[in-house]
């Protein structure tokens, strides 16, 4: 998996040194570079939506510049190094994990995730069991004996096998050796039976499937909730089409993350611009309604000093922690 992953990492760098040296000279003081997750992807999208929502209200003040990535496993190792203003999206759980050295970042602890600091709430990555049939809602029971893609070297990869293991799957599913970008494509061709996906909902590459052939989706019990310690999520009947019965799953907390390499200003005008376009933002997709200033409890690490202003100025109560 690591050395899948440093080819992945290499190859991004290589692009991303391409990216500044052409286009640092006319707007160094303005460009931010964006990383979320592969196109295609819920959250790929709602970079897109966040990236035009704060260039038009700012007036091209504040530009972010979104990259293609792998995922949020990548995002948090390019920390080591992005030497110019960088947001990354990523789960809470990752970025402990790379602060205290553990996890998938045990091999590759690194001084600079010390110096990741948090701007503010992205919508939640919910957990979607995809199939192919039309029989609509189903239990995790229907999982044994499938051909499963996964993806790998991912977060989202990560949660999937750890749900696998919590509900006695992991030996009674074939797992595909594939990237999770082809799980659609390849539950269409019929050479998977399912993927799994964490990713906000809607999700646009399972409406992609779903527009072509019927789908279904697990729906977990209220015990394997219980099981995951991850927060109950509910996505409503109708969501997807043929999917017609509310589904149970869970949801983990996501967040727009820099460091310290930001200055102070820029933190603070960013984090302003975010809070004032959500509400055009969650007009546009449903996926931004949800967001309030209380989810930052669920954020890891320290607030960057120029978000805290923001936060401060607008009299929002910030946990000591995040200080």
């Amino acid at each position: 998996m690591y050395s899948l992953f440093r080819s992945a990492f290499t190859t991004s760098l290589l692009v991303v040194a391409a990216i500044l040296s052409l286009s640092q000279a006319a707007h160094s003081d303005v460009q931010i570079i964006y990383k979320s997750a592969t196109a295609g992807t819920a959250y790929h999208q709602i970079g897109a939506e966040l990236s035009n929502a704060v260039r038009q209200s700012s007036h091209d003040e504040f530009v972010l510049m979104q990259e293609e990535s792998q995922g949020s496993v990548q995002n948090v190792m390019e920390v080591m190094a992005r030497q110019s203003n960088y947001v990354f999206t990523t789960p809470s759980d990752l970025v402990e994990e790379a602060m205290a050295g553990t996890g998938v970042f045990a091999e590759r602890s690194h001084p600079r995730f010390q110096n990741i600091r948090g701007l503010f709430p992205l919508p939640a990555m919910t957990m979607h069991f995809i199939l192919a049939g039309d029989k609509g809602v189903v239990t995790t029971d229907t999982l044994k004996g499938k051909h499963l893609l996964i993806g790998r070297g991912t977060f989202s990869a990560r949660e999937a096998a750890r749900y696998l293991r919590l509900f006695g799957l992991e030996e009674r599913v074939k797992i595909a050796d594939a990237a999770l970008g082809s799980g659609p494509d390849a539950l269409k061709k019929g050479q998977i039976d399912g993927f799994v996906t964490a990713s906000s909902y809607p999700t646009p590459n399972i409406f992609e499937v779903a527009a072509s052939m019927p789908i279904s989706m697990v729906s977990l019990s209220d015990e394997q909730v219980e099981m995951t310690g991850s927060l109950r999520q509910i996505i409503p009947g109708g969501t997807y089409p043929g999917v017609n019965v509310n589904v149970q799953t869970t949801s983990l907390p996501v967040m727009a993350y820099t460091t310290t390499q930001m200055g102070d200003d820029m933190a603070y005008g960013l984090t302003k611009t975010f809070w004032e376009v959500l509400d055009d933002l969650a007009a546009g997709s449903a996926w931004w309604s949800g967001i309030t200033p209380d989810q930052l409890g669920n954020m890891a690490g320290k607030l960057h000093p120029g978000a805290l202003r923001y936060y401060e100025e607008m009299g929002i109560n910030i946990p000591d922690a995040l200080r």
